[in-house]
């Protein structure tokens, strides 16, 4: 589709050459002689971009682009002048013009210009489209009551500068809950820095937070900015804060206690503006009590808890988060989505997760990647550790989903049934199933030996 492009000028011979040599490159272009004329033609065209002259009679250039500018904000306007003082240049730019252009009117550089202007304008659109995706990436999926009461305390604690400290188990999402607090607060366009504290070594944890000076130790060739000094008017995100020393705690108090710090080796205080969240899958309260924690820390980042639920606390969930992570997959890897069936959705609300969501995510990706079928039937569910959750003693249930006591008693018969209801629909035809299931007809016919499936029938 080819970009509109409206030429405000209130000479005719200009408007003419210039339409003329946009055309021919294959813009659409739209002209007007006025001001007045100019917020028409943009309110019933919507140009892409606009070639806006600044002296005119009646309304000029300036006044015009000041009224475009508050009226259509995201439009791109070049300002064309044959009179051009540098203070009119910067209150043009001041306005919100992309660039200013002097008549007598180069043809090259106004085909530059304009190219510069509508590639900027793509991008901007591509930003905020990246900026929605990633608004959609830091969504926390459910509709249990758990889920839904932690998204609503996101949403009210996010806009605040409180520190926050978030506990739950290995997997659970705490950096995407940390994550989704800093998108949704007023520093969102600020960095956001993650580091876990219990992936560095103990002698180097310093120097990742506060950065250090050239020749603070051996290998310091030069000054080096620690996570502090990226995060500065934006978020840092301490994960497994719990396995971070004594010393480096009470460096850490002290950073928000005062907002500033010295990097390592040096003398120098440096100010910095950080909102810290803080995570955890330890229990504190022990921690403390072994004195392995520093309870005056602990009361500075618990300003606002937070706790993420185990996937096992909320299992219907589940129905949720595979299409979600099959949606992410696909977009990411760029291939046709895969269905996955809904007994094979309530054999994986059954197991346990002791891995949690990143446990599931993965266990998706694998069967995405490893089915070739397009259809994911609880045959196509790899082993898992552990077993289905409060399943060994349950009653049958009147959809017929079986209630055995482990995975794989529960994946092999769900199997057997699939591929008996399967050969039944294709009169015991073994070329015929093997075809509609998606699976060698070999492989089939294995299958149903060590099933002891008598297709004489």
């Amino acid at each position: 589709m080819s970009k509109t492009i409206l030429i405000v000028d209130d000479e005719k011979d200009i408007r003419i050459s210039l339409s003329g040599i946009l055309e021919d490159e294959g813009y659409q272009v739209v002209t007007a002689a006025s001001g007045v004329e100019a917020l028409e033609c943009a309110r019933q065209e919507l140009p892409d971009l606009v070639l806006l002259d600044i002296w005119m009679p009646g309304m000029d250039g300036l006044e015009t682009l000041e009224k475009m500018k508050t009226l259509f904000p995201q439009v791109t306007v070049i300002m064309i002048s044959g009179h051009g003082t540098i203070e009119t240049a910067v209150r043009s730019t001041k306005l919100g013009a992309f660039d200013f252009i002097e008549k007598p009117l180069s043809l090259d550089k106004v085909l530059i210009t304009v190219v510069n202007a509508l590639r900027l304008r793509e991008l901007r659109v591509e930003n905020e489209e990246l900026k929605r995706a990633a608004g959609n990436e830091y969504e926390l999926i459910g509709g249990s009551p758990a889920m839904a009461a932690l998204r609503e305390q996101i949403m009210r604690v996010a806009p605040t500068t409180a520190s926050v400290l978030v506990t739950g188990e290995n997997g659970t999402g705490k950096e995407l809950v940390a994550r989704s607090l800093h998108y949704y607060s007023q520093r969102r366009d600020k960095p956001f820095v993650a580091i876990n504290c219990a992936a560095i070594p103990e002698e180097l944890i310093e120097s990742e937070l506060f950065g250090h000076e050239k020749g603070a130790f051996t290998g310091a060739v030069a000054q080096r900015k620690g996570k502090f000094d990226l995060a500065d008017g934006g978020t840092l995100f301490l994960d497994e804060i719990g396995d971070m020393s004594l010393k480096t705690q009470a460096k850490v108090l002290r950073i928000i206690q005062e907002r500033c710090f010295e990097r390592v080796g040096g003398t120098r205080l440096v100010s910095v503006d950080v909102r810290i969240i803080a995570a955890t899958n330890k229990g504190l309260d022990e921690e403390i009590r072994q004195g392995r924690f520093r309870e005056d820390l602990f009361y500075r980042l618990n300003v606002v808890p937070f706790r993420v639920p185990a996937l096992r606390e909320h299992p219907d969930d589940i129905a949720l988060l595979v299409p979600h992570f099959v949606s992410q997959f696909y977009r990411r890897e760029g291939r046709e989505p895969k269905e996955f069936l809904p007994e094979t959705l309530e054999l994986l609300r059954r197991y346990d997760w002791p891995g949690n969501i990143r446990e599931l995510r993965n266990i998706i990706e694998r069967i995405l990647i490893m089915t070739p079928g397009r259809k994911i039937t609880p045959a196509d569910i790899p082993e898992l550790r552990g077993e289905l959750s409060m399943v060994a003693h349950l009653t049958p249930r009147p959809d017929g989903v079986p209630t055995l006591g482990t995975l794989r008693e529960a994946r092999e018969e769900f199997e057997r049934e699939f591929i008996i209801q399967k050969l039944e629909e294709n009169d015991w035809n073994i070329s015929r199933t093997a075809e509609m299931i998606e699976l060698e007809r070999s492989n089939l016919h294995r299958k149903i030996k060590s099933y002891g499936i008598d297709v004489r029938k």
